[in-house]
């Protein structure tokens, strides 16, 4: 089941837009979830009476037309809709425990508009086992291309897994992009460095690592893009060229306990397509 929140904004729409398409090309039923957040209005010296069958009226108008955008655009999809009580994050990671995806705006009704990235996608993303996808809210020409940010760690797997069957259901070519960097002990002059060497073995270290993707998914074309530059810029760029940039929740270095670490973040700050976080193991 993939899940798709939604509050009347903008790129709410273009969540449901894009999770009925990823439902209806993978054969999951969508639900839609709209979240009645009382919190804000509960401060107030002088509560309104009639402020619950107002929030409840907000929520149905807004979960009524995301309905009928996920049935014009997907007139085959299982479609449902869920009015849920509680802060917008809360309730969509409650929603991740039996979904196989997580859709989001990049930037709901609250946010700022010079912020890329919204609180409720930020406190989502890298937080569910489920992958999430954070849309924008601006509609972009098919590129028919998938990107998917890799290193050389075990946390980097289930985001390959996810890359791979994105770009198989879409028809779409993966651009596999791994960044490396220098040790700063490598700028030591009395340590010598073969460029040609490191830049070797980080070519092997990607190409063992989609072997067995390949053999998996042989219809999917893959672009091994190895780049010497730090892997946010690395991943932003990749990211023009793409419909869908994959990364992982956590990588190389990065804590048990930060879940949604530097390069993630980054990529869902500066990214110009949709980003999907998948979480590590």
């Amino acid at each position: 089941m993939i899940v798709v929140g939604v509050d009347g904004s903008v790129a709410a729409r273009a969540a449901v837009e894009w999770a009925a398409n990823d439902a209806f090309r993978a054969h999951e039923p969508l639900r839609i979830v709209h979240a009645v957040d009382r919190t804000p209005y509960q401060v107030r010296r002088f509560p309104e009476e009639d402020l619950p069958d107002a929030l409840k009226r907000q929520g149905r108008r807004i979960l009524d037309e995301a309905l009928a955008l996920a049935h014009e655009r997907q007139p085959g999809v299982e479609a449902t809709t869920h009015d849920i009580e509680g802060s917008p994050a809360a309730v969509l990671r409650d929603q991740a425990q039996d979904a196989t995806e997580i859709v989001v705006g990049s930037r709901g009704l609250g946010g700022f508009r010079g912020a890329l990235l919204g609180s409720v996608s930020m406190h989502v993303a890298g937080q569910v086992t489920c992958p999430v996808v954070v849309v924008r809210a601006e509609h972009r020409p098919v590129r028919g291309q998938v990107a998917v940010g890799l290193d050389d760690s075990p946390q980097s797997e289930p985001a390959l897994d996810y890359a791979f069957r994105q770009a198989w259901l879409r028809g779409a070519a993966l651009r596999a992009v791994h960044a490396w960097q220098l040790p700063v002990h490598a700028f030591a002059p009395q340590i010598p460095y073969d460029m040609d060497d490191i830049r070797a073995a980080q070519h092997r270290a990607v190409v063992d690592r989609l072997e067995a993707y390949k053999q998996r998914f042989p219809e999917v074309k893959v672009i091994e893009d190895v780049q010497s530059c730090h892997p946010v810029d690395a991943l932003t760029q990749a990211s023009e060229e793409a419909d869908l940039l994959v990364v992982g929740s956590h990588g190389r270095g990065g804590l048990t306990s930060m879940l949604l670490g530097s390069v993630s973040r980054g990529a869902l700050h500066h990214a110009a397509c949709a980003v999907a976080v998948v979480r590590g193991t």
